[in-house]
């Protein structure tokens, strides 16, 4: 059946403004905290609050003969999932999450994490864009699917509950639920990002996580610096000269070659074309301070670098004082927590092996030097896209904002991906969201951009129509 995306546009409007939203909007009042923020989530039951509102919501939107799985299996976080019969043998699995990040500071006055806001086009709160929206967003393209005759293949609408702690929960979920779902040869996930809110974005990689604790120690304990200084080794300055073995802090290149991967010539090319619709506005939206210059000046470098090579951050410290409790002495040792991104083809087994040889060959002064590997998740690259996979997003986007869709990396890590990409190895993989410009998502002021996230509604319904017709 021949139809345009724009076709879908009415209904969703209508069922946004009328079913989600409100639902959304409660949704967005829970500090259902994922498992890593909350270890007490099984008895603060913000987790089930959230679980029992999508549970609701779906008993009330469903079509009758969808089929509702509302699991929780013991000590683990609850997961949900919808079969929603269709035509042929393929089946298009529809992800999204509902736990969140924590509060953050910062909110701006009048605005909270857990208080819905609407001002304009934004719907402000905590969860709203990462990423309670896609349950609901994900229902109201089947509904319009069902509403318009138009036919689609078997779906599966999977909602998880620990995502933002590196989603630990849901491979004992996958293997249960192995028979029940089948082969998957469409998987679309509304988690991801979008480098602005004119068209669709495709997210074709993302980067893997590493953290480890560095520790220095150089004293058993404290002592007057006056007395210290110039006779033993500082443990900062030793963790400096440790920290110049991984990482140029000139120019912010990392030194290891077993953390670079080369760059495919169609993740360049895809940079190239992304970064002349973007411009210097990834950086415009970091708000740096005035005269603050970024890392690189060609467009292209700063994707590249922020998609396919590794990057370091300092993201925590013990053993300094805070300023004000700073006396004049000279410290026992110094922990500092390092955050590694990698490109999305170099494994996290690989990159510890090279970073812990690189901390721990010949301490410095002979120094005790601590290396403990924290959370990791692999990266993700996407399959080459079929021919009709490229056709129906380009004709989505263009048809609903106006502008060919785009195709760029991510910078973040989302761990479930390399996981759902080993478990189906053979599925076309539409990674996309609402997470734009000044979005903030896991930051103060995160909020939804609603026109953006009703088109986007409207592109999956059109993806799941033209998968039907490629099938």
């Amino acid at each position: 059946m021949s139809h345009s995306p724009s076709d879908f546009s009415a209904f969703i409007e209508d069922f946004w403004d009328r079913k989600i939203l409100p639902t959304l909007t409660e949704y967005i009042q829970i500090p259902c905290l994922s498992v890593a923020f909350d270890p007490a989530w099984e008895t603060s039951g913000q987790l089930e609050r959230a679980r029992r509102l999508a549970s609701d919501w779906l008993k009330a939107h469903a079509e009758p003969d969808w089929r509702l799985h509302d699991l929780k299996l013991p000590g683990k976080t609850p997961l949900i999932l919808v079969e929603i019969p269709g035509q042929g043998e393929q089946t298009a699995l529809l992800y999204g999450h509902l736990d969140k990040q924590p509060a953050m500071e910062g909110w701006r006055e009048g605005l909270g994490p857990w208080q819905p806001v609407i001002e304009g086009e934004k719907l402000y709160g905590r969860g709203g864009a990462d990423d309670g929206y896609a349950l609901f967003a994900a229902v109201a393209a089947a509904k319009a699917l069902r509403h318009k005759g138009i036919p689609h293949a078997r779906l599966l609408l999977l909602i998880e509950f620990s995502e933002e702690s590196g989603s630990p929960d849901l491979p004992a979920y996958l293997d249960a639920l192995a028979e029940a779902m089948g082969e998957v040869d469409l998987v679309i996930a509304l988690d991801s990002g979008a480098g602005d809110y004119q068209r669709l974005w495709a997210t074709t990689s993302l980067r893997g996580m590493l953290s480890l604790i560095l520790t220095v120690r150089t004293l058993k304990e404290a002592v007057h610096s006056g007395i210290a200084s110039g006779l033993v080794p500082e443990s900062f300055a030793i963790a400096r000269q440790l920290l110049d073995r991984l990482e140029d802090a000139a120019s912010g290149h990392v030194k290891l070659a077993e953390l670079h991967a080369p760059i495919p010539p169609i993740r360049l090319e895809q940079a190239k074309a992304a970064a002349a619709i973007l411009g210097s506005r990834p950086i415009e939206g970091l708000h740096p301070l005035p005269g603050l210059k970024p890392l690189a000046d060609d467009p292209v470098e700063l994707l590249l670098n922020n998609t396919w090579r590794p990057a370091l951050c300092v993201v925590g410290q013990e053993g300094l004082p805070e300023i004000p409790q700073a006396g004049n002495v000279m410290r026992a040792y110094t922990a500092l927590k390092l955050s590694f991104r990698l490109p999305p083809t170099v494994s996290c087994a690989s990159a510890k092996a090279a970073i812990e040889a690189a901390l721990q060959r010949d301490p410095p002064y002979g120094a005790q030097v601590q290396v403990r590997f924290e959370a990791e998740g692999d990266g993700w690259e996407a399959p080459p896209p079929a021919d009709w996979l490229l056709a129906a997003c380009d004709e989505a986007s263009r048809a609903l904002y106006g502008h060919p869709a785009a195709h760029l990396g991510l910078g973040a890590s989302i761990p479930f991906m390399s996981f759902l990409g080993r478990r189906f190895p053979a599925a076309q993989f539409l990674i996309t969201g609402v997470l734009g410009p000044g979005s903030n998502a896991h930051g103060p002021n995160e909020f939804l951009h609603l026109p953006y996230a009703k088109k986007l509604t409207a592109c999956i319904a059109h993806v799941l129509a033209a998968h039907a017709q490629a099938v």
